[in-house]
């Protein structure tokens, strides 16, 4: 028994530190943002996947990456509405942007396919020629996502006191792909494999569902870094509601309907708020 889950505690003990480790830090020195920490450390897992399990991926596998990179970087160099951090207080350039994007893009698909295809926790249904599954499961992801949605361009509205901002439509929808591919991507799709692949073997009978929860608080928490240093319950229990309207939803999703299913659920929440100005 303390074997079989070793491994969960040794993963969760890890995460804590990384927060912990960064917050402690933080008020010392100039710090990497927590999201920043552990999107390296996952393409990098990624990328160690592929190299050693490369031959689990097929042709298409890397024409998907390919395109989907693309997608990411050529947006991110017309992108008006969405404006991510510098990269580790680096890279700062719309087209320094769009080439780390679009490369952490292509080896976290490439990574999240080659764990899909030793029978991990997330389908992507594209990747499989499987168009009508895609469909169905984004039409699905849309259709829970839109009472979010409004819900959350409401709550921004309420606790940022500024009114609404309306911008153009078409901007809105096509930023709205940088943060659902990439972060569904790398989190929802490379992340939670590799957590799978370190749990499953520990034969864990719920290792795929406890990745994911993982994989979810990993991502949901790092929204949160300044106000972990001003107001650590506050954060916590912000994270929390994160979590439960946010975070569960997409990790469900992705379980039953596949990564297309969560990532138009992220889609459609980032497009409504970039809409309405937040």
């Amino acid at each position: 028994m303390k074997n079989r889950y070793s491994t969960l505690l040794l993963l969760i003990l890890a995460i804590l530190a990384i927060f912990a480790i960064r917050a402690f830090l933080a008020e010392r020195i100039a710090m990497p943002r927590t999201f920043e920490v552990f999107d390296t450390l996952t393409v990098v897992g990624a990328l160690v996947v592929v190299l050693k399990d490369r031959r689990y991926l097929r042709r298409g596998d890397w024409l998907v990456a390919l395109i989907l990179g693309a997608v990411i970087g050529i947006g991110m160099l017309f992108a008006t509405l969405f404006s991510p951090y510098p990269f580790l207080g680096l890279v700062k350039s719309a087209p320094g942007q769009a080439l780390l994007r679009g490369l952490f893009t292509i080896l976290a698909t490439l990574g999240g396919l080659a764990i899909m295809r030793q029978g991990g926790p997330v389908q992507f249904s594209i990747a499989n020629g499987d168009w009508r599954s895609a469909g169905r499961g984004a039409l699905l992801g849309l259709t829970v996502g839109l009472p979010l949605a409004i819900l959350n361009v409401f709550a921004l509205w309420l606790t940022q006191g500024q009114s609404f901002d309306w911008q153009h439509p078409l901007a809105a929808l096509l930023d709205a792909l940088q943060p659902a591919v990439v972060e569904e991507v790398i989190h929802r799709f490379a992340l939670w494999g590799l957590l799978w692949l370190l749990l499953r073997r520990s034969s864990l009978e719920q290792a795929a569902w406890l990745a994911g929860l993982l994989a979810m608080l990993a991502h949901t928490y790092s929204h949160f870094d300044d106000l972990f240093l001003q107001s650590p319950l506050t954060a916590l229990g912000m994270g929390a509601i994160l979590a439960i309207f946010w975070g569960l939803p997409p990790l469900i999703l992705a379980r039953h309907r596949g990564l297309e299913s969560a990532m138009a659920f992220h889609w459609l929440q980032d497009a409504l708020r970039f809409l309405a100005g937040f």
